[in-house]
C-alpha cells in the first residue's frame, strides 16, 4: 500500500515515500501512480506551460510532462527531502525538453512552423497578459535563452535555481537572459493570424469517417478503422494496446453530453472532444490520431489534461455546432 509523508508546513508538498512502482509505464496505471498525481497536482499545470512553451506545443508539451511524472514516480525512493520535489520535477522537465528538441525531425517541424514572423497572442484576463505574451514568444528562441526566460520571466525562480536547473552558471543564465531578452524585444508587435493548417486529403477523408463513426457511436465501425495493433494512450490512465482497452465503452457512458469535431491546436490536426453545456458546444480537450495509411495506429486522449487548451497558442474548432474559435 502507498504511504504518504505528512504534508511539509513550508511549502505545502506531500512526497510519496513507500513505494513499489511498475518498471515499465504500460497497461493500466496502479494507485500508487494515482497517489503520486495527487501528491503533485498542484505543480503540474505550471509544470504542463513549462514543457509547453519550450517544445512549442501544447500537446507536445503535455507529452513531455507526462514522461517527466513517470520518471520521477519510478525514482521517488530516492528523495529524502520534500521541498527538493519542485526542483527535480523542472530539472527533469527541462532535460527532456532539451532532449525532445535535439530530435532532428522535431526541430525541422519546429523551425518550419515558426521561422515566420507571424505570431498568434490571444487575449488574455486583466494581469496576465505580459507573462502569456512571453510565453508564445520564447518560441522563437534558443533552448537555453527560451528556458532562462521562462523560469526567470514567467516562473519567477531565482537565478541560483536556474542555473542548477539548466546546467549553468549564474554568470551563464545572466548572459543568456539578457540575449533572450533582446531578442525578444526586437520581435515584431503586431500579432497575426495564422492561416489554419489542413491535413492531406488521405489523413482528412480517415477522421473525417472516425467523427462520423464516432459521433453515431457505431463502435464496431470505429474499430474498423483502426489497426490490429493499434496502440492507446490515455493521460494517467492508460498506455499499451487498444484493444486490451475499454477505451469506447468508456465514452458510451457519456450518452448524448458529447461529441467530437475536426479541428487543430497549435497548428496540428487533431480531434477536438466537445462538451454540451449552457452556452452549446464547447471544447473540453484533444484527441491524436495517427495514422498509416488508412488505418489509425495510435490514440492518444487527454481528457484529463483540463489546462491543455488553457496553455495552447490557438485552438480551431470546425463544426457547425460549435462556434468556431482562434485563439
Amino acid at each position: 500500500m502507498t504511504e504518504l509523508a505528512p504534508r511539509d508546513a513550508h511549502n505545502g508538498v506531500r512526497v510519496v515515500m513507500t513505494m513499489q512502482p511498475r518498471l515499465e509505464p504500460t497497461g493500466l496505471f496502479d494507485v500508487r501512480y494515482a497517489a503520486f498525481l495527487e501528491t503533485v497536482a498542484h505543480l503540474r499545470e505550471r509544470l504542463h506551460r513549462y514543457c509547453t512553451r519550450m517544445t512549442g506545443s501544447a500537446l507536445d508539451g503535455e507529452d513531455v510532462m507526462q514522461e517527466t511524472l513517470f520518471e520521477i514516480y519510478r525514482k521517488i525512493e530516492m528523495i529524502d527531502d520534500p521541498g527538493a520535489l519542485r526542483s527535480w520535477l523542472f530539472r527533469t522537465a527541462h532535460n527532456r525538453c532539451i532532449d525532445f528538441l535535439r530530435n532532428r525531425q522535431t526541430r525541422r517541424r519546429a523551425e518550419t512552423n515558426f521561422a515566420i514572423d507571424e505570431i498568434v497572442l490571444p487575449a488574455e484576463p486583466a494581469g496576465q497578459g505580459t507573462d502569456r505574451a512571453i510565453e508564445r514568444l520564447v518560441i522563437h528562441l534558443p533552448p537555453k535563452e527560451r528556458a532562462c526566460i521562462l523560469l526567470k520571466d514567467v516562473f519567477d525562480h531565482s537565478l541560483e535555481e536556474i542555473a542548477d536547473l539548466v546546467g549553468s552558471t549564474i554568470g551563464g543564465v545572466k548572459a543568456a537572459l539578457s540575449r533572450g531578452r533582446a531578442k525578444l524585444a526586437a520581435l515584431p508587435s503586431q500579432s497575426v493570424v495564422r492561416s489554419e493548417p489542413s491535413p492531406d486529403p488521405q489523413l482528412s477523408r480517415l477522421l473525417n469517417r472516425y467523427v462520423e463513426l464516432f459521433n453515431r457511436r457505431d463502435w464496431e465501425g470505429v474499430r474498423a478503422l483502426t489497426s490490429a495493433d493499434a496502440q492507446l494512450r490515455v493521460s494517467d490512465c492508460f498506455r499499451g494496446p487498444l484493444s486490451d482497452s475499454i477505451y469506447f465503452v468508456e465514452y458510451e457512458k457519456g450518452k448524448a453530453n458529447w461529441r467530437i469535431a475536426i479541428g487543430a491546436v497549435d497548428d496540428e490536426i487533431v480531434l477536438l472532444v466537445l462538451h454540451r453545456g449552457e452556452a452549446g458546444w464547447v471544447p473540453a480537450y484533444p484527441v491524436r490520431i495517427e495514422a498509416t495509411g488508412d488505418a489509425v495506429v495510435r490514440i492518444s486522449d487527454y481528457y484529463a489534461c483540463s489546462w491543455l487548451l488553457r496553455a495552447a497558442r490557438m485552438v480551431v474548432v470546425a463544426d457547425p455546432n460549435c462556434d468556431r474559435s482562434a485563439r
